[in-house]
């Protein structure tokens, strides 16, 4: 394992003095995976007390000295320096009762959550594996450390923590650590909604179908509400599968960015509570995106989502049937009403939901591929679509005699003009259709 001079720089200055140092957890599992990481965590002999001195006369982060962490500011950022420690029983699924430090590494690494996280590496005392991280990593496998119910009981979120290893690095759980994650997803209740909305946020981003079905008792026990899409058969020729398999075929179908992630996640949630069947006996869900729409508004406030995400999620949601066609005046308008950006998501979203169907969408294909053509001919002529595009303003209607409300109405209805194409966006054209509006 190949560590960076500013890593080996702080391992060195510990061993120096007498302490043995390791890097430790991700960045030893990434590097074997041939992965860059992204930061290195190292855990040492040394105490709190000792780490200090040791780094004394260097820039310290010490909000983390109480529990052990020392961090060490270096040219490429800080590095956690954390003293070898075990643990007492977890009192509420998060905190142990008491920890204690030690001066043995493999002590350390049993107190962690899977195997693959439970390796060290040192330049002159070469790896710290004793629970076959490397032969799990090698054999495609994610097992808890030790005892996976105890494993789960002390942290309750690395449950969540495990479907994401699971998908980001190809793993499949061994039985006993499978039966107690779907066991335990109770305890999950227990946890920051924070916490929880930042591992979905990580697992979304990584996932596919296979991997939210696979793990849909941990999904959905952190959003109930996807439980009742489970098994939820449609009764339409247009849809082969039931809701939830649908949904995570669209979340796979969509890139990875994350509003576009937690849309595809949430578009369908609303399907259930406007299930109808018709004479024919063919199923109909009208108006389900405005209740799925707030059904996610409800869902992302309950994580404690950033506002800007919860926006976007709901709003994509709710539009993810809006009609997009291959018109330069209907693109204009909608270019005007959502912005480029959500118009991008909006057709991505709506591309991957007929896809997830399970039936033959080429025709589909074919014709969004037309709508994303004539998109980039309208954002090539830099059209005017808002009314900071217009070529004239607010100054410009009030000396007209233009005032008040009616300045605003003016300026829309100015730009509802261009974008139907009835006038040019010049300026003695725009003055001229002001003169003549009447509010």
């Amino acid at each position: 394992m190949k560590l960076p001079e500013y890593v080996l720089d702080c391992i060195d200055a510990l061993e120096g003095a007498g302490f043995a140092a390791y890097a430790v957890g991700g960045c030893v599992r990434d590097s074997i995976l041939g992965l860059e990481p992204a930061d290195f965590d190292l855990c040492t002999a040394a105490l709190p007390e000792q780490t200090e001195a040791v780094f004394a006369g260097r820039k310290l982060v010490l909000a983390g000295k109480k529990h052990g962490t020392v961090g060490v500011v270096t040219c490429c950022g800080v590095v956690e320096i954390t003293t070898f420690r075990t643990e007492g029983d977890y009192r509420d699924n998060r905190h142990p009762e008491w920890v204690a430090f030690v001066d043995d590494i493999t002590a350390d690494l049993a107190r962690r959550d899977f195997t693959v996280n439970a390796m060290a590496y040192s330049p002159t005392r070469g790896f710290a594996d004793p629970f076959g991280g490397r032969e799990d990593l090698r054999n495609g496998v994610l097992r808890a450390v030790g005892d996976p119910q105890q494993r789960f009981r002390e942290d309750s979120l690395r449950i969540l923590r495990g479907a994401r290893f699971a998908a980001k690095y190809r793993l499949t759980p061994d039985p006993a650590t499978a039966n107690a994650m779907t066991a335990l997803t109770g305890l999950m209740e227990n946890l920051a909604r924070e916490r929880v909305f930042e591992e979905l946020c990580k697992l979304l981003m990584v996932c596919n179908a296979a991997d939210l079905e696979r793990f849909a008792p941990v999904v959905t026990a952190v959003i109930p509400e996807l439980a009742q899409t489970l098994g939820f058969q449609q009764h339409n020729p247009h849809h082969t599968h039931d809701v939830y398999g649908h949904t995570i075929r669209v979340v796979e179908g969509v890139p990875a960015i994350l509003p576009l992630r937690w849309a595809a996640l949430l578009h369908d949630i609303g399907k259930p509570a406007t299930f109808s069947l018709d004479e024919n006996g063919v199923g109909h869900f009208y108006g389900h995106p405005r209740v799925s729409a707030e059904m996610a508004d409800r869902i992302l406030h309950r994580l404690k989502a950033p506002t800007a995400l919860r926006e976007q999620t709901v709003f994509l949601t709710k539009a993810h049937m809006v009609t997009l066609e291959p018109d330069r005046k209907l693109l204009r308008r909608r270019l005007s009403q959502y912005g480029e950006e959500n118009v991008r998501l909006l057709l991505a979203l709506q591309l991957a939901d007929f896809r997830g169907k399970g039936t033959d969408c080429t025709e589909e294909t074919r014709y969004f591929r037309t709508v994303e053509a004539a998109l980039a001919e309208v954002l090539a002529e830099e059209s005017c679509l808002r009314i900071k595009d217009l070529a004239v303003n607010g100054n410009d209607l009030l000396r007209l005699g233009i005032t008040g409300k009616s300045i605003g109405l003016c300026l829309q209805f100015l730009l509802d003009q261009v974008l139907d194409e009835t006038i040019e966006n010049d300026k003695d054209a725009l003055l001229k259709a002001a003169g003549q509006f009447t509010p």
